[in-house]
């Protein structure tokens, strides 16, 4: 069909460490309009201009002429960021260390043509969680909370009444943070102090290790997940728990695992039912 900015007025934005994804988002049925789907990969190490070109260069296609007063476009960013502001605070993350101090907004509403007020940003993590409650594994629940698993761990919930960013990658755990632990460098980590050998990403994990290898990882993985989740869960009681991101993929090797050590057997846990999609409908849920 014909996308009418007057109907569907809403675009939702992922910034990922190495690309952008954009699209318009049905208000109705809060479901991303595939066809208008764009995806762009991004030197997040590069300058400013070069970052901002690849970003305008995703969006503007987005954004007719004659409807750009009416666009409203709801990003999901990842942290260090200050949302309210739209100032980039990223600094020695690896990925768009360019922006830090600049204000965002002014800059992509500038390039965009759009009013700065038609712009808002929301943590990458808190936008999961709104995308699975409006219209993925969390919509038929009031209290949830989720995780993201892969090259870090994010953490949200909603059980205060709205949808917070609750940082729990940085939370003690055994001798460092839970992120050392509960993430995909743990798992390379780990691989190669059994193996010897580097790997990508747990997907190439699976696919190299024998079984006792892979077994004793999932195991040792799911027992940290586990005690990880028995905190957050005594913390937040949610009806519901949602996990996303890379490691997600790979559930057949830790859900049944998982289900038998965490200790609040009351508590649904579901795979993430959008995946991607989920950050593009959570952040412009923002507007809808």
């Amino acid at each position: 069909m014909n996308i009418k900015p007057s109907e569907l007025p809403f675009i939702g934005v992922d910034i990922g460490g190495s690309h952008i994804t954009a699209a318009h988002i049905d208000p109705k049925s809060y479901e991303v309009i595939d066809h208008t789907l764009k995806r762009e990969r991004v030197a997040s190490m590069g300058s400013a201009e070069v970052i901002l070109k690849s970003w305008v260069s995703a969006l503007s296609s987005l954004i007719p002429d004659s409807a750009q007063g009416d666009i409203q476009v709801g990003i999901a960013m990842p942290g260090p960021f200050d949302y309210e502001q739209g100032v980039s605070l990223m600094q020695n993350q690896q990925k768009y260390d360019a922006l830090y101090g600049l204000n965002v907004r002014n800059l992509l509403a500038d390039r965009l043509g759009i009013p700065g007020e038609h712009i808002v940003f929301i943590n990458d993590a808190e936008a999961f969680l709104r995308g699975e409650l409006a219209s993925g594994a969390a919509a038929d629940f009031e209290r949830a909370i989720g995780i993201t698993l892969g090259t870090g761990l994010g953490s949200t919930s909603n059980c205060s009444g709205k949808v917070q960013d609750m940082n729990l990658a940085f939370m003690p755990f055994h001798d460092s943070i839970a992120e050392e632990y509960i993430s995909t460098r743990w798992f390379l980590k780990r691989y190669k102090e059994h193996t010897g050998k580097d790997a990508r990403n747990v997907e190439e994990v699976l696919c190299d290790a024998d079984e006792a290898v892979r077994s004793l990882l999932f195991d040792e993985f799911t027992t940290n997940l586990a005690a990880f989740l028995d905190a957050f869960i005594a913390q937040e009681n949610p009806q519901v728990l949602v996990i996303g991101g890379n490691i997600a993929r790979c559930w057949d090797h830790f859900i049944d695992q998982l289900k038998d050590k965490v200790t609040n057997k009351d508590v649904v846990i579901r795979q993430s039912k959008m995946w991607e999609d989920a950050a593009l409908v959570g952040a412009a849920c923002s507007w809808a």
